[in-house]
Formats: structure tokens, C-alpha cells, sequence
């Protein structure tokens, strides 16, 4: 884990593969690179430690981008940003070579953009500026992405809180410097969370003294809305985006059919079942892919806000379903705290969107909007079908 960290963080930034071809990739090669490029990943919070499944994720993408398609029929580029390999691909079919390419590069160009206003990490970001000073201007990007943010957390009853960065640091979740807090600590760090301590006016946010905001929940499934959007405008159709495991595609697959997106096995046996999509995006959040064991107790790495600590909410997978990558980014997070009633309930009052869950006592239930678009690999049996009332 340590070596392919290393390895990973020293291309930060810099890593840009593409592909522009006319060979036919291999067929087991492909079989392997769509299982784990489209299977659904644990999402990272934009300061995390790079995960092995990530470098799994950026070797696949830099062996093949492939589909059932000749390469000369998509445009594919790989970038390392957001702690996270992302891979844009468009194709080709009603658009051209030239428009893909043109859309693919406009895409990279604004991920690291974005990346660069948003890491916590860089001293000149939006968010460093805003933790370090305790207020400052920023661009109308970050304003908009915590103005979500804190409509998310109202929303949600404050499962979804971005204040949540000291707490993360405390448990070593960013450091990869793992510990248990103790009790004192997490409730003086409790004093500093919550959307009450963030002020947003226009362009200018302030937050109290010690509390500290991280975008890592919400960032990857903006930056798939606007992506989603450059590709629309330079006129492609069909494309496929993949955010470090946040899914977001853009029409059909060339030819016509719907998107074949695997749902990764929480308990680490490959995929449990498969959602068909077009004009979507698939976000799933997990605790079993970061986490720490300590005297035989597993910690992971997403925190219900009320208690500073990981969250035991029955849920160990949380998937969202729907046309806006923000809304499922927060959501799969938020309902991963929330647990089972919560998020039904949340469901039935807000609708827009699917969800697919899985407990800890091995059932998954999704909403009924995905009925007929999922299909289960017999691993949890057939899942538990929620309706309207």
C-alpha cells in the first residue's frame, strides 16, 4: 500500500495518457480493464491517501481504454487529479474524431482547473485560503460548490457536512497515520462541526475559529456535471467519464444500448449486480475499502457528524442513481450515515433519483425506479424492492 502511494503521488498532475487509435485491443485485456475501470469504487474525499484500487483503476486505463470498439472509434484520456486517476472518453460515432478530441482535451483542462481550486492541500487553493485565514474571496465555482454543499446539509439533517476535515486529520485518514481518538478529543473537536460554522456571502466564505472545510464529498461529483456538459456542448453523444470511481456517461453507448455499470461487492467479491444507465451518473460510498483495524475493531474512514466517529448505520455500500453526478455524490455519502429508514424516507419525500444499499446483514435494497435496470449476480439474492407509498 505504501509503495503504490508513493509511486502514485509523484505523477500528481502531471500524468495525461491519451489514446487515438485503429488496433483492436485484446479481449481479455478489455474484460479485465472494464471491470475495473466500470465497476463502482469507494469515493475519496479530495485530501485522502491514494487507495490500490485506484492505482488498479490507472493501470487499466493506461493498458487499454477500450469498449467493444476499435480504438479508432473513441478519443481517451487519463488524468491524475482530486487524489484520484480520472478517464474521460468520447466517442466518436455522430460527432467526429476532431470535435471528441477537441471535448476530451477541454475536459482534462478544466478537471485540473478545478483540482488546483480545490485541494486542500495546495496553499494557493480556494479551501486552504479559507482554512488558513479563517475567511476569504473565492471563485464563483467554490462559492457555488459550498453553497451545495450546505443546502445538502440541511437537507440531509447534517449527514453530509464538510466540516468534517479535523476530525478526518484526528483519525489519520488523511495522513494514512491511523488512531482511535479518545473520547475528550472528539468531543472538543464536535464543538467545530456543523454548516452553522460556515458563513457564505456571494463570493466570500468565513468559517469560526477551528472549524476547518473540505470539499471531498461533494467535488468529484461537480466536476462530473460540468465535464458532462463541455462534452455536450462540442457536440459528442455518447461518452463515458469515470471520476475515481464516480461514473457519470453522456447519452447511450455508440449503437444505442444502455451503459452496463458493475456495483462493487462491499465485501471484496467482485461485483454483486450491474445497473443499466444513459445520461446518468453512479456514485457509490463504502467504508470497505479505507479503513484500519485496531484490538480487532475495523475503522473506516466515513464519519456520522454527531459523533465524530465512523459511521454504524447498518448500510456497508450506498449507491445513487441519477441525472445530476452532485446530487449522487452527496447523497451515496449521506445515506451511508443516514442507514436504511432515513434514506427510504428521503427517498419517498424528495424523489429524482435511485438508490441501491447493502446492510451488513448481507440484503440489498434498491427504489423502484431500478428495478428493471438492475440485475443481480446472485451474491445477495434479489434484492428487496422500495415503493412509493
Amino acid at each position: 500500500m505504501t509503495v503504490l502511494k508513493a509511486n502514485c503521488q509523484k505523477r500528481r498532475k502531471t500524468v495525461r495518457m491519451s489514446c487515438i487509435g485503429k488496433d483492436r485491443t485484446n479481449g481479455a485485456l478489455c474484460k479485465l480493464t472494464v471491470l475495473l475501470i466500470y465497476s463502482i469504487q469507494l469515493k475519496t474525499d479530495g485530501d485522502s491517501l491514494l487507495k490500490k484500487t485506484i492505482c488498479l483503476i490507472a493501470v487499466a486505463a493506461v493498458l487499454t481504454s477500450c469498449g467493444n470498439y476499435s480504438a479508432d472509434e473513441q478519443v481517451s484520456q487519463t488524468i491524475f487529479a482530486m487524489d484520484t486517476y480520472m478517464t474521460v472518453t468520447a466517442y466518436t460515432d455522430g460527432c467526429g474524431t476532431e470535435k471528441a478530441s477537441a471535448a476530451v482535451s477541454e475536459c482534462l483542462d478544466e478537471i485540473a482547473r478545478l483540482d488546483k481550486l480545490w485541494n486542500v492541500n495546495d496553499a494557493q487553493s480556494d479551501f486552504a485560503r479559507i482554512n488558513g485565514g479563517g475567511k476569504a474571496t473565492v471563485s464563483a465555482d467554490t462559492a457555488e460548490l459550498i453553497s451545495f454543499a450546505l443546502d445538502m446539509n440541511e437537507k440531509t439533517g447534517g449527514a453530509l457536512d464538510i466540516t468534517l476535515l479535523p476530525v478526518l486529520r484526528e483519525w489519520g485518514f488523511t495522513t494514512g497515520e491511523y488512531r482511535v481518538p479518545d473520547d475528550d478529543t472528539l468531543a472538543a473537536l464536535r464543538e467545530n462541526i456543523g454548516s452553522d460554522k460556515v458563513t457564505l456571502s456571494g463570493n466570500t466564505v468565513s468559517v469560526q475559529k477551528g472549524t476547518m472545510i473540505t470539499p471531498g464529498a461533494v467535488a468529484k461529483g461537480i466536476t462530473g456535471d460540468i465535464v458532462s456538459e463541455i462534452m455536450r456542448k462540442n457536440g459528442v453523444s455518447s461518452a463515458m467519464i469515470d471520476l475515481g470511481g464516480n461514473i457519470q456517461t453522456v447519452g447511450k453507448k455508440p449503437g444505442g444500448s444502455y451503459w452496463k455499470i458493475g456495483l462493487k461487492d462491499p465485501r471484496g467479491q467482485g461485483i454483486f449486480g450491474t445497473v443499466e444507465i444513459s445520461d446518468m451518473a453512479v456514485v457509490t460510498s463504502g467504508g470497505y475499502e479505507r479503513y484500519f483495524e485496531q484490538d480487532g475493531a475495523a475503522y473506516w474512514h466515513i464519519l456520522d457528524p454527531k459523533t465524530g466517529r465512523p459511521a454504524q448505520s447498518g448500510i456497508i455500500s450506498a449507491t445513487v442513481i441519477g441525472g445530476e453526478g452532485s446530487l449522487c455524490d452527496a447523497l451515496s455519502t449521506a445515506f451511508f450515515v443516514m442507514g436504511e429508514q432515513q434514506t427510504e424516507d428521503y427517498w419517498r419525500r424528495s424523489g429524482g433519483f435511485d438508490f441501491v444499499l447493502v446492510t451488513d446483514d448481507d440484503r440489498v435494497i434498491i427504489s423502484e425506479g431500478i428495478k428493471d435496470r438492475y440485475t443481480s449476480n446472485g451474491l445477495y439474492g434479489e434484492p428487496e424492492v422500495i415503493c412509493f407509498e
